[in-house]
Formats: C-alpha cells, structure tokens, sequence
C-alpha cells in the first residue's frame, strides 16, 4: 500500500491501517524508513492534538489492569483510547514478550480503543525508540488520550516525559521502606503519583503509602509551571475502579492549567527540539553500523593500538570517512 492510501486510511480512524503504518515506523528497513518519513509527513498537517499521558509503574503494581479500568472509563465518556505497550524484547527475535492484548482483554474488544505492544529492543529507558512516532500516528487516527506504558521504573525510565503531556508514576501499597526504592529521578518527573490497588485489606496501607508519597513530592520538587497543589499523591483501585474518575477530574485540571498559562505548546514544542536532536544522534550512530565503517573502526583501532595514532587523530579521520 502507498502511503497516500495508508495516510488517508489512518485519518479515516483505520485500525487496521494505523498498525500496518506503525510497523512501518518500527522497522529498521532504509526503505521502510524513507517510507515511515513519507508517511509522518502527510499526516503532520492534519493538525490533531491527543493527550499524551506516560505510565511506569514497579512490577506487579498493576499497570495492565489500571490501564483497563482507566481506558475503559475514557471510552466510557465517549472517548477514544490509544494504548502503547513497551514490552520487554525477546532477546532471540526482538519482538514483544509480554502480550498486552491478552492482558486487556475488555479494553481490546472497544472499537475505540486501540492495543499496541511494542518491543523494547533494549532502549534506554523501556521505551522504544520509535514510540514517538507511533504516539503520531495515533493522534492523526483521532485517538483523543494516548496512554504510553513503560516497562518498569528506573533513572532512564524518565525518557518516557519526553514524549507524554503528563507523566504518572503507578505504585503499590508499601511500608515506609519501599519510598527509599523508588529511584529519586523519576519521582521528581512525575506529575501524579496514583497508589493502586487500595482495596481490600490494602486499603489503609494504601492511604498511608499516599501521604508518604504527598509528602515525598513536597520535598521533592516544585516546577513554576504548574499549580501550587501538584504533583500530588492519590489512591486508586483498578479492580474495583475507585479514584478512576477523580484521578482523571485533577489530570484535566493540570492540562488545562498549562494551557491557560501557556506550558502546553513550550512543553510540546521542547520536546520537538529533544527528539531532534535525538534522532540526529541515532542515525550518526546507525552509519557507524555499515560494515565498511566497521572495518574502518578495526583498522583506525589498530593503528591507535600500535601508537602510529592518536585517538583523536583516529577519531577525527573516522568522522570525515563518514562526510
């Protein structure tokens, strides 16, 4: 298919044509890459906007299901849900292991609603490095949130506020000592902190794992972009879809916030210049993956083993090799 067809496709809210147009963004293939450049471009001027929204969580504190709950409430509202699973790759095939569509199944069955796991691939951070581009495709499909599912948490894992509009952090009830496990980094990114799964007998844990959290975010950080009561801490529970909505009331009050005062296009159009400069740096680094720049790598190597070079000598010679 052309990507003229594939675009207009994509802008009729074709899911089927949105996949087929994000396997093309994730593949490696120059042309498919010249394609995937082709495509983003047509559909850059349909001038659609999502809420992009970044979720990393520790393992087992029930992101699948929060995304479930949360997404089938959005389609509730007559929304439309995008879903971006960053699973972890398979270090024999690449592809994503961990199968996000049987893990939602409710949410996969909405024809507005729109799974898509995608494979790591070893990514810094646990988020593929085509992501953003995916996160595109979606909007011009009219995804009205785009919910952007990281492995795991960790320092590198905050790339993920790079390409989201909000950024929050899925914990699990805990004693006092699991707050000095969650790395300080991350928790300075993030926007909202949602203790899931206050249920049950977790529940006055989860209430007091919060207000550690609440406190935690005071000392933390405090941005100028944003109202005096955020970050804030909040209880949640995926199962019994409790805090869903109220979570959702104070994640609109920020956007909008930021809107008003101007931070949604500065933050937007930062994150623009990032991924350029990003992108700029991944294909430097691809042209040095050619088999010829590989033997010219080991012969400049030996040349600086052997002293005849210098390493900066060596270096400057390899990057005019590439010009």
């Amino acid at each position: 298919m052309d990507t003229k067809s594939l675009s207009d496709r994509i802008l009729k809210h074709d899911r089927r044509a949105l996949a087929r147009g994000i396997t093309l963004v994730e593949s490696a293939r120059a042309d498919h890459r010249s394609q995937a450049s082709e495509l983003l471009a047509r559909l850059a001027g349909a001038g659609r906007q999502s809420l992009r929204i970044g979720l990393s969580g520790t393992p087992g504190v029930g992101k699948s299901t929060f995304i479930e709950s949360f997404g089938m409430m959005l389609i509730g509202q007559g929304l439309k849900v995008a879903v971006l699973a960053v699973d972890p790759s398979s270090a024999r095939s690449g592809g994503s292991i961990l199968g996000d569509k049987t893990r939602m199944e409710r949410l996969s069955r909405e024809k507005n609603a729109f799974i898509r796991p995608s494979p790591s691939q070893s990514h810094l951070g646990g988020v593929a490095r085509r992501t953003r581009e995916a996160i595109a495709l979606c909007e011009a499909a009219g995804y009205d949130v785009v919910l952007i599912e990281t492995v795991g948490v960790g320092q590198s894992e905050t790339v993920v506020s790079e390409m989201s509009d909000l950024f929050l952090l899925l914990l699990a009830p805990a004693g006092g000592d699991e707050l000095q496990g969650v790395k300080r980094g991350i928790m300075e990114m993030a926007d909202m902190i949602l203790v899931n799964k206050a249920d049950g007998d977790l529940k006055a844990a989860a209430t007091r794992t919060c207000a550690d959290y609440a406190g935690a975010l005071r000392l933390l950080r405090k941005r100028t972009q944003d109202p005096e009561d955020f970050p804030k801490a909040m209880t949640v529970s995926a199962v019994e879809q409790h805090g869903l909505d109220a979570a959702w009331k104070e994640m609109q009050s920020l956007v909008q916030w930021r809107r008003d005062n101007g931070h949604w296009q500065a933050n937007r159009a930062a994150q623009a210049k990032y991924w350029f400069d990003q992108e700029v740096r991944h294909t430097l680094l691809a042209r040095l993956d050619t088999a010829k720049a590989k033997a010219d790598m080991d012969r400049l190597k030996d040349e600086v083993a052997s002293g005849r070079l210098s390493p900066t000598t060596a270096a400057e010679k390899m990057l005019a090799m590439l010009n």
